[in-house]
């Protein structure tokens, strides 16, 4: 495994976050996919011993349970200094004008409520999940900031915006000498790269790190296009991001898969390892149902792709409209 640091920070992760919304109750919340507190273990365990130390969670994943598998195993697994832990605030956590967004009163309510779940004093970086639009940017920094300030966010991030919006909140921060957003959680693959126009140069330009989410197309890169799994038919949300140039993302997909081939690697490996190949990308966060998941993540780090092949990848793209705001 590599690390790198997030951004301008001084915050190390590991090359490969391990995405933990695979991991919760499944009659809590709406992902009826997840996996269960004993199934989820295992794989927390595993990412460890092959040297990912990154894990990014958030409050609404399961309703509060992935946070709590997440926060119980680490604890029994690892020493809490070893290990970046990622959480997140937005969505709705309770009925009632204040149970969700990004007011001030939210914010202070929502980082105790993750802190006691993880069952840890501190998160080592606290995003917001959106933006929010009925909220000022200003309360909404100056309440992080807060929180930063309370040690009980190391590091503040932001996740699938406007570029002009993420820009907006940086000056707001600068302006007021606030904390800054680190990094940049967006939607990002193969099959979607409209980052690439707007935010990902603002992050270049900025030193924010990015750490894109769904870098394998909710599976759409690594299995043949018409095939599904329980979550492919379960996840609503996720049904929304891949339908709108499908002709020319089954193009690349199959690009992946001659490639992957060719190489006598797994597809996951390929659309992985271009990913992080993109100028912008510090830490794919990669989720895992199955253990080789994990191994495909890691092996992907070392797996350079040619000149040639990042071309092949690429030749396929037509410009999509923004999908996962």
């Amino acid at each position: 495994m590599r690390y790198k640091k997030l951004g301008n920070s001084g915050l190390d992760v590991s090359a490969v976050t391990l995405g933990c919304m695979s991991y919760g109750e499944p009659d809590r919340g709406n992902h009826a996919w997840s996996l269960s507190e004993a199934e989820s273990r295992p794989f927390i365990a595993r990412a460890l011993e092959l040297g990912i130390t990154t894990f990014d969670t958030a409050n609404v994943y399961s309703d509060g349970s992935s946070e709590e598998i997440v926060g119980r195993a680490l604890g029994d697994f690892a020493r809490r200094e070893e290990v970046v832990i990622a959480t997140k605030v937005h969505g709705a956590m309770r009925p009632g004008p204040n149970g969700r967004g990004l007011s001030r009163a939210h914010i202070m309510e929502q980082i105790d409520a993750s802190l006691s779940r993880l069952g840890t004093d501190y998160v080592d970086l606290y995003q917001i999940h959106r933006w929010d639009p009925t909220v000022p940017i200003e309360e909404t920094m100056e309440a992080l900031h807060d929180v930063v300030k309370a040690g009980k966010a190391r590091y503040i991030g932001a996740s699938s915006m406007m570029a002009w919006q993420f820009s907006k909140a940086q000056y707001t921060a600068d302006a007021n000498g606030w904390t800054r957003f680190v990094s940049m959680q967006d939607h990002y693959n193969l099959i979607n790269r409209e980052e690439e126009r707007e935010m990902h140069p603002l992050c270049l330009d900025q030193g924010v790190g990015v750490i894109p989410w769904s870098p394998l197309a909710r599976g759409k890169l690594t299995r043949d296009w018409d095939a599904t799994t329980a979550r492919s038919t379960t996840d609503e949300f996720g049904k929304t991001l891949y339908r709108q140039a499908e002709d020319a993302d089954r193009l690349v997909a199959e690009a992946v898969a001659s490639i992957a081939s060719r190489r006598g690697v797994p597809r996951a490996q390929v659309a992985l390892a271009w990913v992080a190949a993109q100028p912008a990308v510090t830490s794919p966060i990669v989720g895992a149902t199955k253990l080789s998941h994990l191994d495909d993540a890691v092996a992907s780090v070392e797996l350079g792709l040619t000149d040639a092949e990042l071309d092949e990848l690429s030749a396929a793209y037509v410009p999509h409209a923004v999908a996962g705001f």
